[in-house]
C-alpha cells in the first residue's frame, strides 16, 4: 500500500495533539491530551518534561490506533512545538535536570534588566539575533537552569548535559537518544543563534555563560531529523519537519510570498509578515526572525513577529479564575448582548507586555469601570483587548517592512469567535480571512515534512490543493475606529506608570 499521510506532532503550550494529514491536505484525523501547567512562584511557569513527552506520544498512539493506520502508510512525521520554551537533561540518562521553563515566565527578569544597562550589549544582541532583549526567550532560561540548579552548571562544561527547546526533547526522545537536534526557527528564538551567520553565536554564549556542548545541530525546518525507535511508539517512521508554531502556521497559512501575513489566536497571539530573503531592522521594539522555508527556496527567508502574551489564556481566565464565562465559546454571545464596553478597557498584561512594548514589568488591568459595568461589559473588552493588540502589532509591522497589509489570514481556536473577527476587521480597517479548517500550524509541519520527502512534489503541489475560508469585511467610521484606539493607548499609558 503507497503512503497515504503525514504525521503532525503540535506541541503546544496546553496540550498535545497529533493529527493526520491527507495528500489532499485534508485533516484526516486528531487527538488531542491536555497537560498541566505549573506555576511555583508569581511570575513563573513551568512544565514536566516527562508530561510533555507522555501527552504527546500518548496523543500519537491514540491517533493511529483509532485510524487503524500503519507504518507502511505514514510517509513522515513533522513537528511543530511551543518555542522558547527551554530544557535541559542529560545525555546518558535521558532525565531532565529540571522542569521545562516555560516561554511564558519572568523570572530572569532581573538578568535581563542588568543586561539591558548597557546599551552597546543590546544593540550587539538585536543585530546578531533580531531580538529584543527580554525574558520570553530561552538563553536567560537556560542561565537560570545552570547557576540555580545545584550540580548542572559542572556537568554542562563536561559535555554531559543537553539543552533544546521543545522540538529537540521530542526528536531526541522519538529517536531514542539518536538526534540532538532543532531547526533553524527555533534556534533563532533562543537569542543565542546568529541569524544572519546561521550559526550558535560565540559571543553570545559567552554573554550567558553557557558552554557549546549543550547546544543542538541546528538544520533546515525541512530537514533529516532521523527516524523513530522509541519502544513506546511505532518505530521506523522518518521526522522530517520541524518548526516553531508560529513559523510553522506562517507556512500553513500558505504565506510563502514577502507580504503576506498571519495572525494566530492560542494561548498567545502571534503576528508574523514573511518579509522573504530581507531580514528587516524594527524600529517599533518587533522582532526579526528566521521563517520555515520549502527545500526548493534558495537561501532563507525571515519574518517581522510580534507576540502578545495572553490571548486564548486571557479568556481562560475569564472561565476558571473569574467565573465570569462556563465556557469560553459562549464569549461571542455574551459579548453581543452589549452595544459596546461602555468605557471599559482590560490590559491582559498579567506577564508583562510584548511588542511593541516589552515592557516586563506591567501587569494586567481593567479601567474605566463604573457601578453600571456587567461581566458582559468586562467580556467584551477582553476580546476588544485581543484585536487592540494586534492593531498595535501590524501598525508598527507596516511602517518597518514598508508593505501595507491587504488582508490578514487568521487561525488558532480563538479565531473561532465571530465577534472578535468582525471586531478585528473594523479595528484594523480591512478584511481577514478565517481558515475553513484552523490547523494551520500542524498543517505547515506536514507540509514541510511531506516536502522534504517529495510526499508533495513542490509548493505549486501545495498550492494547487483545494483551500477555503471566510471573509470578515470591515465596517465602521474612521473616526468610530480612532477613538476606541485613543481610549486603548490610555489604558496602556497607564498600565506602564
Amino acid at each position: 500500500m503507497g503512503k497515504r499521510y503525514v504525521i503532525a506532532l503540535d506541541q503546544g503550550t496546553t496540550s498535545s495533539r497529533a493529527m493526520l494529514v491527507e495528500r489532499s491536505g485534508r485533516v484526516a484525523a486528531r487527538v488531542q491530551r491536555p497537560h498541566q501547567q505549573i506555576y511555583p512562584h508569581p511570575g513563573w511557569v513551568e512544565h514536566d518534561p516527562a508530561d510533555i513527552l507522555s501527552s504527546q506520544l500518548g496523543a500519537l498512539t491514540e491517533l493511529l490506533l483509532a485510524a487503524n493506520v500503519d507504518t507502511a502508510q505514514v510517509d513522515s512525521i513533522g513537528i511543530t512545538n511551543q518555542r522558547e520554551t527551554t530544557l535541559i537533561w542529560d545525555r546518558e540518562t535521558g532525565e531532565p535536570v529540571y522542569n521545562a521553563i516555560v516561554w511564558q515566565c519572568r523570572r530572569t527578569a532581573p538578568l535581563i534588566e542588568e543586561l539591558a544597562q548597557d546599551p552597546e550589549v543590546v544593540r550587539t544582541i538585536t543585530e546578531k539575533t533580531g531580538l529584543v532583549p527580554d525574558p520570553y526567550f530561552s538563553a536567560s532560561k537556560i542561565a537560570w537552569i545552570l547557576d540555580e540548579v545545584p550540580g548542572v552548571r559542572a556537568k554542562a562544561e563536561a559535555g554531559r548535559l543537553a539543552f533544546g527547546t521543545v522540538d529537540s526533547w521530542l526528536v531526541w526522545k522519538l529517536t531514542y537518544g539518536a538526534v540532538h537536534a532543532t531547526d533553524m526557527t527555533n534556534a533563532s528564538r533562543t537569542m543565542l543563534y546568529n541569524i544572519h551567520d546561521l550559526k550558535w553565536d560565540p559571543w553570545l554564549l559567552d554573554l550567558f555563560g553557557i558552554p557549546e556542548a549543550l547546544m543542538p545541530e541546528v538544520l533546515p525546518s525541512a530537514g533529516d531529523f532521523g527516524i523513530t525507535a522509541n519502544p513506546g511508539v511505532v518505530q521506523g517512521i522518518p521526522i522530517r519537519g520541524v518548526a516553531g508554531d508560529q513559523q510553522a502556521a506562517l507556512f500553513g497559512q500558505r504565506c510563502w510570498d514577502a507580504g503576506d501575513a498571519k495572525n494566530t489566536y492560542g494561548t498567545g497571539c502571534f503576528l508574523l509578515m514573511n518579509t522573504g530573503h530581507n531580514a528587516p531592522k524594527s524600529a517599533h521594539g518587533l522582532i526579526t526572525t528566521i521563517a520555515a522555508s520549502a527545500p526548493e527556496m534558495r537561501g532563507v527567508d525571515y519574518a517581522l513577529e510580534g507576540s502578545v502574551f495572553m490571548a486564548g489564556a486571557l479568556m481562560q481566565w475569564l472561565r476558571d479564575e473569574l467565573g465570569l464565562l462556563d465556557d469560553v465559546a459562549e464569549s461571542s454571545v455574551r459579548a453581543k448582548r452589549v452595544r459596546d464596553t461602555g468605557g471599559v478597557y482590560v490590559v491582559p498584561a498579567f506577564t508583562g507586555l510584548g511588542a511593541p512594548w516589552w515592557d516586563a514589568e506591567a501587569r494586567g488591568a481593567i479601567y474605566g469601570l463604573t457601578r453600571g459595568t456587567t461581566a458582559d461589559h468586562i467580556i467584551r473588552a477582553a476580546l476588544e483587548a485581543l484585536a487592540y493588540q494586534t492593531y498595535d502589532l501590524l501598525e508598527a509591522m507596516e511602517e518597518d517592512s514598508g508593505m501595507k497589509l491587504r488582508c490578514l489570514n487568521v487561525d488558532g481556536g480563538a479565531s473561532q469567535n465571530d465577534f472578535l473577527m468582525q471586531f478585528q476587521a473594523d479595528i484594523l480597517g480591512r478584511p481577514v480571512r478565517r481558515l475553513c479548517d484552523l490547523e494551520a500550524t500542524a498543517l505547515g509541519a506536514a507540509y514541510l515534512s511531506g516536502l522534504a520527502t517529495g510526499f508533495w512534489k513542490d509548493l505549486d503541489a501545495l498550492r494547487a490543493l483545494p483551500a477555503c475560508g471566510e471573509v470578515f469585511n470591515p465596517a465602521g467610521t474612521k473616526a468610530w475606529r480612532e477613538a476606541l484606539l485613543a481610549g486603548w493607548r490610555t489604558a496602556i499609558g497607564r498600565t506602564r506608570c
